[in-house]
């Protein structure tokens, strides 16, 4: 046996998980939560325990010392050589790579040089990977892209109407992201409804700090809803989602504190979304908070979340031409039962009803009635494990 680190850094997280491979035994398994905000969070869990504390963490290149550190402590390796393989999350591959990679200092180059198509993730990831190659320089280092399962999109799907020559020569297109969570949840629905997934319409639903709703038929990616960048799409944590461009020449132009291009879309990016319109906390659970106390920023901001996300599962449906099942996953996803209530009974049209009784924390599987259409789904996302198989994979023909 061997052991293989999966680590999957989001645009304020770092989870990761350690395998023991190819078993797929999870030996332990963690997250850094609220990276780069106070109050940061650690977790580590194995052997029936959770050991949490609370320590401020200022970037993921923090976090990966961290973690090393956790696992000697806590004995889970003896030394960092007992890992031998280490599976990186990148979100942007562009149209590079459709398909995990070994990394080499030209696949890093590659991935730094299109940092611009993930401004929030590429450059963390690379981070990571930098971190873990100087602490464990013996390991193999794989690169798994978000974007690859959004290579089957079809053209009409990824192309924006604007000139060709924007495409060609830029390569100005829709990628998409979470892609290794999105066919995760779709496999695993399929078995959950007793079907081929060859023969399933699915929409799902990865809904965390990032958001993104994707449609899938025959376990194919066929639209998904962040695009060029993930800054597209649904409203999110520190993200706006989907803007009308005119915005930006005319915020430049009216507004004497914005200097470049490049400043407005960081503030698109990191100070927009949930945080930017209840000006609190791109946080769910602190919005959750401020909303009991009838804030009305807060209260505000839940209802354009919840606004944006039925637009765009509603649209899928009209892509699909119906589907068999929405499925919900990740942090908010997984975990928020007012979101999926207030998201499912707002289209109910389309043939969902939920079970209260079924809808609670930590539901997994079907949580909507016999009598449903459409049934839905709560799927627990387990990027980490598809990381960690693409790892192995690449050993074994390496």
């Amino acid at each position: 046996m061997s052991k293989t680190l999966a680590v999957n850094a989001g645009s304020s997280s770092l989870k990761w998980q350690l395998f023991d491979m190819p078993e797929e035994h999870v030996i332990a398994k963690g997250i850094f939560e609220r990276i780069g905000l106070q109050n940061s969070l650690s977790t580590v869990k194995f052997g029936g325990e959770t050991h949490e504390r609370e320590i401020d963490i200022a970037d993921h290149g923090q976090a990966v010392m961290l973690l090393m550190d956790e696992l000697i402590h806590f004995n889970l390796i003896h030394d960092f050589r007992d890992i031998t393989g280490v599976g990186h999350r990148v979100v942007a591959g562009g149209e590079f790579f459709n398909a995990s990679t070994i990394v080499t200092p030209e696949v890093l180059e590659k991935i730094k040089s299109i940092s611009g198509l993930a401004p929030l993730h590429n450059p963390a990831n690379v981070l990571g990977i930098e971190a873990f190659q100087a602490l464990l320089p013996d390991a193999l280092a794989v690169a798994v892209f978000d974007t690859a399962f959004h290579t089957t999109m079809p053209e009409e799907a990824y192309r924006y109407p604007i000139p060709t020559k924007y495409y060609k020569d830029y390569a100005v297109r829709k990628y998409g992201a979470h892609g290794t969570s999105h066919m995760y949840v779709a496999h695993e629905a399929a078995k959950v409804l007793g079907k081929p997934l060859s023969e399933l319409k699915l929409i799902t639903a990865h809904i965390g700090n990032g958001a993104s709703i994707t449609a899938i038929k025959g376990g194919k990616s066929i639209d998904t809803s962040m695009g060029f960048t993930p800054l597209a799409g649904v409203m999110m944590g520190t993200r706006s989602g989907d803007l009308d461009a005119s915005i930006i020449p005319y915020l430049l132009k009216n507004c004497p504190d914005l200097e470049s291009a490049q400043q407005l879309i960081d503030e698109f990016n990191n100070k927009s979304g949930i945080l930017g319109v209840s000006e609190l906390s791109s946080d769910m659970r602190d919005l959750w908070a401020a909303v009991d106390e009838g804030n009305s920023k807060a209260i505000l901001a839940y209802k354009m979340f919840v606004d944006r996300l039925k637009k765009f599962i509603a649209q899928y449906f009209g892509v699909l031409n119906g589907a068999d099942a929405l499925v919900f996953t990740a942090g908010i996803g997984e975990n928020d039962t007012d979101v999926r209530s207030d998201v499912v009974g707002g289209l109910s049209w389309f043939g969902m009803e939920i079970v209260p009784e079924l809808n609670v924390r930590g539901a997994d599987g079907i949580i909507s009635t016999p009598e449903s259409k459409v049934k839905v789904l709560v799927i627990p996302t387990n990027e980490e494990l598809m990381i960690a198989r693409d790892v192995e994979k690449l050993k074994v023909e390496h």
